[in-house]
């Protein structure tokens, strides 16, 4: 009588074992896995990476795999759009798997064939390896095989006349650059995208000597950025609490309100606390608001290192009441977040238009209750880390329309922001774009993208 193969138990099948003792295989399956939560199930980036609640190969691996899980990651979804072009150069149909898996495969394996230092022969062996032992991809694992050892050979003929700017742009999103700022611009932008984020500090005090201390330079309005990366907990000044994580762009709101010292301010949406640390240092009586529990606690567990007093309060900000009105409010509303695609390069696939759309509705209704909060002549900052207009110019437009009378806006002069009047619009709006350089010399490097606009209340 015949037997069938009995199974090991691990996935992947019949009478073999999953080859996790071969070096790299765990790493550039759980990115694989991550790949394919993110841009099927449109699950977030960090989540995923999160060390403790995230995705649970991804908490497994040494710290050198989940670095390279990371950078493959990031590679992967900062080039998606290119990577898809080139498949389907390569690929004479679409492949028939329906949940993605043999297209997660190849678009791990090609980030690591075209933009990190990753041998060929490295990447296509584990690549094939995985499909292999994947049961929805083993049907295809000669495909992968061929795929990719194709484009070892055919390399600078597969990847002539690539648009990268273009093809790692969803088209609604960069339509929507376009038409506001301009075919140059948008392309800046788009291209700007393409290159991770640097590590931005603000510091309490003396940015140019934390500057000289921790080898980097000073940008924007007084953040320092760093020139080399490395484990922030492990840097100088980190353990003393002398100073804080935060893009230059996103330092520069809370600058708006003036001096601070002694008024009662109001962070809304205020996690992760940034800005919190900004007015606190400043001398404020801050008062913390936010919806989610979890990150008002670990916004606490900032502020206890940077030794920093706050209170925080986690309310729905459409239910929410204050005891007594504000001298000033910091309103950093939920937004889409394309302005911080440089850090976030999963924003482009996970986002749709609609959402801009929702997210519009929450930010006009939060702005409007603000109205209320606040002491008459105090004033209203209104930001949010969006590239879309609809979360800026025309929400703000729209905001002075419906209040006039009650709300008028204060203009922003470059010289509150350390001079940088490129991000000055010239109805006196903040507009930082992700092209735009942080400091007078070229090369400093871009920005998030942000805006803001800052309203006295009568």
């Amino acid at each position: 009588m015949n037997k069938r193969p009995q199974k090991s138990g691990k996935p992947g099948g019949a009478g073999k074992a999953e080859p996790t003792e071969k070096p790299g295989f765990a790493a550039r399956k759980v990115a694989a896995d991550i790949l394919g939560n993110v841009v099927h199930k449109k699950r977030p980036l960090d989540g995923e990476l999160d060390t403790s609640s995230g995705h649970s190969g991804f908490r497994a691996l040494a710290g050198n795999d989940r670095a390279l899980v990371r950078a493959i990651l990031g590679a992967a979804l900062r080039h998606r759009g290119e990577i898809s072009e080139i498949l389907d150069r390569l690929l004479d149909r679409a492949i028939p798997e329906k949940t993605g898996r043999v297209l997660d495969i190849l678009h791990v394996a090609i980030a690591q064939m075209l933009f990190l230092d990753i041998p060929d022969r490295a990447a296509v062996s584990l690549a094939v390896d995985h499909a292999a032992f994947d049961r929805r991809a083993r049907p295809y694992k000669g495909l992968v095989n061929g795929v990719l050892r194709r484009l070892g050979r055919e390399q600078e003929e597969v990847l002539a006349g690539l648009d990268a700017d273009r093809l790692n742009t969803p088209d609604w999103m960069f339509e929507s650059w376009q038409a506001s700022y301009g075919e140059e611009t948008a392309r800046a932008i788009a291209k700007a995208h393409q290159s991770e984020a640097a590590l931005d500090l603000t510091v309490k005090e003396d940015p140019a000597g934390w500057a000289e201390t921790l080898g980097g330079q000073v940008v924007g309005a007084g953040s320092v950025r760093l020139v080399r990366k490395g484990a922030v907990e492990a840097l100088d000044g980190f353990e003393d609490g002398r100073w804080w994580v935060q893009d230059a762009a996103a330092a520069l709101p809370a600058r708006l309100l003036g001096d601070v010292g002694g008024l009662k301010v109001a962070d809304l949406c205020a996690a992760p606390g940034g800005k919190t640390a900004q007015l606190a240092a400043a001398g404020a009586d801050v008062a913390a608001v936010d919806i989610s529990g979890s990150r008002l606690r670990r916004l606490e567990e900032n502020m206890n290192r940077l030794g920093l007093i706050v209170m925080t309060i986690t309310s729905d900000l459409r239910a929410y009441e204050p005891a007594e009105p504000f001298d000033a409010i910091l309103l950093d509303a939920p937004c889409s977040a394309t302005g911080t695609i440089r850090r976030h390069p999963d924003v482009p696939w996970i986002k749709k238009p609609y959402d801009i759309e929702k997210l519009t509705e929450i930010q006009r209704d939060l702005l409007d209750r603000a109205v209320a909060w606040v002491k008459p002549g105090g004033l209203i900052v209104y930001c949010t880390c969006s590239l879309e207009q609809a979360e800026g110019e025309a929400q703000a437009r729209d905001f002075l329309e419906r209040q006039a009378g009650k709300a008028e806006l204060v203009p922003v002069d470059a010289g509150e922001i350390g001079g940088l009047a490129d991000c000055v619009t010239k109805d006196g709006f903040l507009r930082c774009l992700p092209c735009h350089e942080v400091a007078g010399e070229q090369g400093a490097g871009g920005m998030d993208g942000f805006f803001a606009a800052r309203f006295r209340i009568s």
